[in-house]
């Protein structure tokens, strides 16, 4: 079994002496994990934020895989030198090997994050985060009141929905209510969702983030 496309390498991890084990986010299939020879000696090493053209093979389709990876640009360099934006990096990067099933497109992530990683601050790490929750099926609709359908007043998220409420609706259950704005603490309560429903923890870098 062979894929080709273009990816994007989120972590990578020495296996051995030579070799390192790698997750790559691919624009056609997603998040592919395999084996890359030589990565630990390689005069030029294979880094996480690179980005390049992937090759995965596997005799079997359950088998771990070996990547051949051409490096074309890494598009960590300005995060690597900038402490807040190395921060958003490794959360993003993090959640992307936890949370997305392997060999599954997420086209739309693949672009969002490209996106992100040429401007990413705190601002449009939010938003990424947004376009994460909805791909994984907990889209968020701002647009008007779950209850009555108002399109003003909107100061409440449903926990449970993830749809705005106004005001009047949303008075009787304030204190189960999120509060809008949106921020990295509404998006966070719904990541545990997320981590719960696959049993996984929520990545240290992302609860870094929130201590910050």
């Amino acid at each position: 079994m062979k894929l080709e496309t273009d990816g994007l390498i989120v972590s990578i991890r020495p296996f051995n002496e030579r070799d390192a084990v790698a997750h790559i986010f691919t624009e056609n299939y997603g998040v592919l994990s395999g084996m890359l020879r030589g990565a630990v000696v390689a005069k030029n090493k294979p880094m996480v934020g690179q980005m390049g053209v992937v090759a995965w093979n596997a005799r079997l389709d359950s088998q771990l895989g070996v990547f051949h990876f051409e490096a074309q640009k890494n598009l960590s360099l300005l995060a690597m030198v900038d402490a807040n934006k190395l921060k958003y990096l490794n959360s993003m990067f993090s959640l992307i090997e936890t949370l997305l099933p392997e060999r599954e497109a997420y086209t739309n992530l693949y672009n969002a994050t490209l996106k992100t990683l040429a401007d990413i601050n705190a601002e449009s790490y939010l938003q990424w985060e947004l376009n994460l929750l909805r791909d994984l099926g907990y889209a968020l609709d701002l647009s008007k009141c779950s209850g009555c359908g108002r399109a003003d007043n909107l100061i409440y998220l449903s926990p449970r929905t993830g749809r705005a409420v106004c005001g009047t609706c949303g008075a009787p259950y304030a204190d189960k209510m999120f509060r809008l704005p949106i921020n990295l603490q509404t998006t966070l309560r719904f990541l545990e969702s997320v981590c719960r429903g696959l049993d996984v923890a929520v990545p240290d870098y992302r609860i870094f983030l929130q201590n910050k």
